[in-house]
């Protein structure tokens, strides 16, 4: 299994430290990188709308998605330092290749769309600053690829500076903007409490949550928490967990702030003199110097702006080389990942901008939130199945009422998302001069999504009912030993999948060998990381096998065989022969399910492939 982020991964020691605060202070940083993707410029036109529209009143639902958001992270925390596994690695290890071919995909949509928002912001924050036009500000934008080369080159704790760096100097430039603005501290503290004006409201505010938990953020924190080397005993993991939650607390209370003051920013300016249509971040920007009577007031929002596209881009460019490595198990050169990952982003930008002018940024900000909207449930569920998994987390899995909870947010924000989405759906039908080509490409397309996503939830519960179903039970099987003294056959390979097969295979084997014979059971694990990593993988499947493999042998070493084991990794037919040709065997004893025809095809002729490549008798009997 390759090592996420390698260049950097352990680079961290939190060992030897000599004050509790210096080992609190080894493990600060991941969060920080992580944060910045919820003070992105995807998020300001939403907290602006919703302060422009109805002042306070919504600053609950930054509170509650803040909160969502810090559940979700630590999860992602928690597989990373546990298992030692990204989320896209897990989820690589997981499913079949057909299914994370499409999540990866689906993953590097969600890159690019979240890093167009990062680019147009930027660009709009530059056009504001220096009057750099979108289209330069954009070309700019590839410079920050070369930046986060040289960041990553003098190693992470430089990169988490000049992150905190910024991170800042956005919290100082809202700082200054709330001491501007002079907030009504009552009506701030009674937008804290849950209320819903009216059906706008309620979609500003599923705008604000889909916004909130962004999808590579969940694969980067997984991977980010892994720069730490720590000692790697139950308490030293324990310890990890602990301080990674502070961290997360922390950093994602600072991007609670910002969000919050832009939506107070609003709410004190616009709301307070009846402008509420302000939802642009050009518009704000325009309005803030005559509203609120200094010069410094549009200066500081347009560097807060800049800061926030430049940080989300260096964590978004960043989590594209993780989803990369984690699903496909590619590494290219760093520097080509991250071009390639701009291009995707800048090229529609241009090219939307060019024909349809610089009017259109707002329009492509809120399609980049709902293609993000599209993703975030196949980052989400497939995270509270792996930490939920006590095999998969060795023993450190979430507790029911963690799990509870994680569920309860997973809905509502995979609910809002799809009623954000579904809502576009319907405006792009009802708006379409020619609908038909919608409900033949994009309708499909959802339904697909929503197909898929079914699966995802569903599949793990069904795979656990049908492993235990076809994963047999060594005390459930019925074995025969005959009394017969004419044995011939001392040393017997009997290949075993924890099927019905292995009752007729083992009881064929004692029919030849007796109590004298020395047996070695055989199973090989199928999956795609065995088929990667070899002899390296300890996915769930593995784990499984490799404990049902060691009760087989227990109970028949109890009835007072000689019995050893083997575990191979990758494909039967391949990886059989390996071991029984390495073997002093006499024969090799099967048990196949009686495929035949139409089943051959569809599960494989294992036996005839084998057949040919050992040097030994081969007994196949049937089940």
């Amino acid at each position: 299994m390759g090592k996420s982020l390698e260049e950097v991964h352990e680079s961290v020691s939190t060992e030897n430290k000599k004050s509790i605060f210096k080992k609190i202070l080894a493990f600060f940083g991941p969060a920080y990188l992580i944060s910045v993707g919820y003070m992105d410029p995807g998020n300001w036109a939403t907290d602006l709308a919703g302060g422009s529209q109805f002042g306070y009143s919504l600053l609950w639902v930054l509170l509650m998605s803040n909160l969502m958001a810090l559940l979700l992270q630590s999860l992602s925390a928690r597989l990373g330092i546990v298992t030692q596994r990204d989320l896209a690695q897990a989820s690589r290890e997981t499913y079949s290749p057909f299914i994370n071919y499409i999540l990866y995909f689906l993953a590097e949509i969600a890159i690019a769309a979240c890093d167009l928002a990062e680019v147009l912001g930027m660009a709009i924050g530059l056009n504001l600053l220096f009057g750099i036009s979108l289209i330069d500000g954009v070309i700019i934008t590839v410079l920050d690829t070369f930046l986060l080369l040289f960041l990553i080159n003098k190693g992470i704790r430089k990169m988490e500076a000049f992150i905190i760096a910024l991170v800042l100097v956005i919290g100082v430039s809202f700082i200054f903007e709330m001491i501007f603005a002079q907030p009504e501290i009552d009506q701030l503290l009674t937008g804290l409490i849950p209320t819903m004006p009216n059906q706008a409201a309620l979609y500003i505010a599923i705008g604000i949550i889909g916004a909130t938990v962004m999808p590579h953020n969940l694969y980067l924190h997984s991977s980010l928490v892994q720069t730490r080397k720590f000692d790697r005993s139950k308490e030293g993991i324990k310890q990890a967990l602990k301080y990674n939650f502070i961290d997360s607390t922390i950093a994602l209370n600072l991007a609670f702030f910002v969000n919050a003051a832009i939506l107070i920013l609003a709410a004190a300016t616009f709301y307070k003199v009846g402008m509420h249509e302000v939802a642009e971040i050009q518009d704000a920007h325009k309005f803030l110097q005559p509203l609120l009577g200094t010069k410094w007031a549009p200066i500081l929002f347009a560097v807060a702006l800049i800061a926030a596209g430049q940080s989300s881009t260096i964590t978004g460019t960043l989590a594209g080389q993780i989803i990369m490595e984690g699903y496909l198990n590619l590494r290219i050169q760093p520097w080509v990942r991250r071009i390639i990952t701009r291009l995707i982003a800048i090229v529609p930008a241009v090219i939307v901008i060019t024909i349809f002018g610089e009017g259109v940024t707002g329009k492509l900000l809120i399609f980049s939130q709902v293609v993000l909207s599209l993703q975030l449930g196949f980052a989400i569920i497939p995270l509270i199945h792996f930490v939920s998994d006590k095999t998969k987390m060795n023993g450190f899995h979430i507790g029911k009422i963690t799990q509870i909870a994680s569920w309860i947010v997973a809905l509502v924000i995979v609910v809002l998302n799809g009623k954000l989405v579904y809502d576009e759906i319907q405006g792009w039908l009802e708006n379409s001069e020619n609908p038909i080509v919608l409900w033949l490409t994009v309708v499909p397309l959802a339904f697909s999504f929503l197909v898929l996503l079914l699966y995802i939830v569903f599949k793990p519960f069904i795979t656990k009912s049908r492993d235990a179903f076809h994963n047999h039970s060594p005390h459930s099987l019925q074995l025969r030993f005959s009394q017969s003294e004419s044995y011939s056959k001392k040393n017997i390979a009997v290949s075993v999948d924890f099927s019905h097969a292995d009752e007729v295979a083992l009881n064929s084997a004692f029919e030849l060998g007796g109590t004298d014979a020395k047996y070695t059971l055989i199973h090989v694990v199928e999956t795609v990381g065995a088929m990667l990593y070899g002899e390296n993988i300890d996915d769930h499947e593995t784990l499984v096998d490799e404990k049902l493999l060691k009760e087989y042998q227990v109970m028949l070493t109890e009835k007072g065989f000689q019995v050893e084991i083997q575990l191979g990794f990758g494909r039967p037919d391949k990886v059989i022969p390996e071991l029984v040709n390495k073997g002093n065997f006499d024969i090799l004893v099967m048990g196949t399910h009686g495929h035949t025809g139409f089943k051959d095809l569809l599960f494989g002729t294992t036996v005839d492939k084998l057949r040919h490549k050992i040097s030994i008798p081969l007994l196949i009997v049937k089940d």
